[in-house]
């Protein structure tokens, strides 16, 4: 109560101070230094488990606290000194240690495991109507317009994605390599990227019958084969 009674009378004074002033600049310092305190009360990691198992991920607690991440539940950065977070050893997840209760995306190595296979359909899409204007992956509302929320479309699946489940992570589409040779990084979802980077060193493209006619213009592909 008193963290927070000190943050209050600290934005006062911020509003009062003149802008752009020192006194002003060492006011903000001061409120951050608060919040950051109040967050570490809320967040307690000292009793948390070392591994948690949710959703087929396996969370194994991080001991690092000065490297900077972004919580892939609330899209956040992840303060390391003073918060708990964890990462997936599957799919390499990050949440804080308060998101993980909150987590609803399946660990995506499961389904590297399960359906170890490429859409090959380049960028096959359907339309935000057929996703009732909702993000494929967590269903929040979305729209072309931005309101409530900007749609992104994931270049691998077709689908549109809210800008949590999308950050416009840039990944080479296998669908656009093998019917184009075009390796040009395009903006896929999360879900997408880390599916990808699982699956890149699988061989599980049978090339010469998915697009055979591409053996005849690249030389690299015959020298290969």
């Amino acid at each position: 109560q008193q963290l927070r009674q000190a943050i209050e009378e600290c934005k006062r004074v911020i509003l009062a101070l003149p802008e752009h002033s020192e006194r002003q600049k060492d006011a903000v310092v001061r409120l951050i230094h608060l919040r950051l305190k109040l967050q570490e009360l809320k967040d307690p990691g000292e009793d948390e488990p070392n591994i948690r198992v949710i959703l087929e991920h396996r969370f194994y607690k991080e001991k690092s606290k000065s490297v900077k991440q972004m919580c892939d539940k609330c899209s956040t950065i992840i303060w390391g000194l003073i918060q708990t977070w964890y990462t997936c050893t599957g799919c390499y997840y990050r949440c804080h240690s308060k998101c993980l209760p909150l987590v609803s995306k399946a660990c995506v190595r499961a389904k590297v495991s399960h359906q170890a296979e490429y859409q090959l359909s380049i960028c096959p899409e359907s339309g935000l109507d057929s996703q009732d204007y909702r993000c494929a992956e967590c269903r929040a509302p979305v729209s072309l317009r931005g309101v409530p929320s900007e749609a992104r479309q994931c270049d691998y699946t077709g689908l549109y994605y809210c800008s949590s489940c999308h950050w416009n992570d840039l990944a080479v589409v296998p669908a656009r390599a093998i019917h184009n040779w075009d390796f040009e990084p395009r903006k896929v979802s999360r879900c997408s990227m880390r599916y990808l980077a699982l699956m890149v060193s699988r061989p599980v493209l049978k090339l010469r019958e998915i697009n055979p006619l591409l053996f005849n213009y690249v030389e690299e592909l015959v020298e290969i084969r």
